[in-house]
């Protein structure tokens, strides 16, 4: 079982572009049971157009590896300006991914704190009503941060609703 106290957050560079590219597609290789339409391309890859933009646009993307005990345990790609939110300046994690191997260890959660005392500020969260396992992991992470002062709405979306989670984080805030 991996140890979440061994959890960081490592920012990424360019030169973590290959790894971040292969990671993603995991990733929505995952989210294509949740999502109908995701399909792989012509070369057997799902491929993430915006990845490049998060080395041209480092003032509004933010791409972090987490990693457990030095290894490789999944990724944290955030931005300013949220499709959920008017406000341009609110952070939101465009995507989060933990290794199957991490998950239910407590290396997510982990990397959520680790992510929101790095970048204080309003935050928002996603997530898919159709994705019940990242629904239950967000509600709780975020209520357990927040101490359940997180606003909680839904917004429209399509296979399924979309859950939206605001709230806001400080430098110093310290959880347990």
């Amino acid at each position: 079982m991996a140890d979440s106290n061994t959890t960081a957050l490592d920012e990424a560079t360019s030169s973590d572009a290959l790894l971040l590219s292969n990671l993603l597609e995991l990733y929505i290789h995952d989210l294509s049971d949740v999502f109908p339409g995701i399909e792989p391309g012509a070369d057997g890859r799902f491929g993430y157009d915006k990845l490049p933009l998060y080395w041209s646009e480092r003032e509004r993307r933010f791409a972090f590896i987490i990693r457990c005990a030095g290894r490789i345990a999944g990724f944290v790609l955030a931005t300013r300006g949220s499709p959920a939110a008017e406000d341009p300046d609110v952070l939101d994690i465009a995507e989060f991914f933990v290794l199957r191997r991490y998950r239910r260890s407590g290396v997510g959660r982990r990397a959520a704190v680790l992510l929101w005392q790095r970048l204080p500020g309003k935050w928002t969260v996603r997530v898919s009503e159709g994705n019940a396992g990242a629904l239950a992991f967000w509600r709780g992470v975020v209520s357990e941060f927040t101490n359940g002062a997180a606003t909680d709405t839904t917004r429209p979306g399509h296979p399924s609703p979309w859950r939206v989670f605001s709230f806001e984080s400080a430098p110093e805030h310290v959880t347990r």
